[in-house]
């Protein structure tokens, strides 16, 4: 039923709709999603060009804080909020590895708006699962793929920064 993307191919589309969009608009600012999506902003702003990129750590706005929340800010790796460009009034791109049902976009913009009012945000995300719960989409995504609902999908980067994907089981 299910097959693991190709993520570097995913980037690469990915990376190729966002040079479309620094031709049309050059002034956006891209945030990352700690933490797959902190690498995906990490590695776009240098393919990009881009001088710096920020980075989001939803583990305060997740819905589900008191039973995940602890263990989501300890599996962020220690990333903690970072923008460095001022959020009002910017075209702000957040970026994740993965979107499934929303809800983790829904606390990344949560976040975003307690350091200001953006005049634009728009989402990119190398996988979509498509299975929401919120009505979030994504503006930008390398493909929408088809994972066992048992599976969650966990992005790696290797030393080189390149990405992959595996799956692993969904823990109730």
């Amino acid at each position: 039923m299910s097959s693991i993307p190709n993520a570097e191919d995913l980037y690469q589309t990915l990376l190729n709709q966002l040079k479309e969009q620094n031709k049309i608009n050059a002034n956006f600012q891209l945030a990352g999603l700690a933490s797959g999506g902190a690498w995906v902003a990490e590695r776009l702003a240098k393919d990009l060009g881009l001088d710096h990129h920020g980075v989001i750590n939803v583990s305060f706005h997740r819905d589900d804080y008191s039973e995940k929340g602890v263990k989501a800010l300890n599996s962020a790796e220690g990333m903690s909020t970072k923008l460095p460009f001022n959020v009002e009034g910017a075209h702000i791109i957040l970026v994740d590895d993965v979107l499934d049902t929303g809800r983790t976009v829904r606390a990344a913009l949560n976040e975003l708006f307690d350091y200001g009012r953006p005049a634009k945000v728009d989402l990119a995300v190398l996988a979509d699962r498509h299975r929401r719960q919120l009505p979030v989409d994504a503006t930008f995504k390398g493909a929408k793929v088809k994972v066992a609902d048992d599976q969650i999908l966990v992005l790696e980067q290797a030393e080189d920064g390149r990405f992959g994907f595996t799956t692993e089981a969904k823990q109730s």
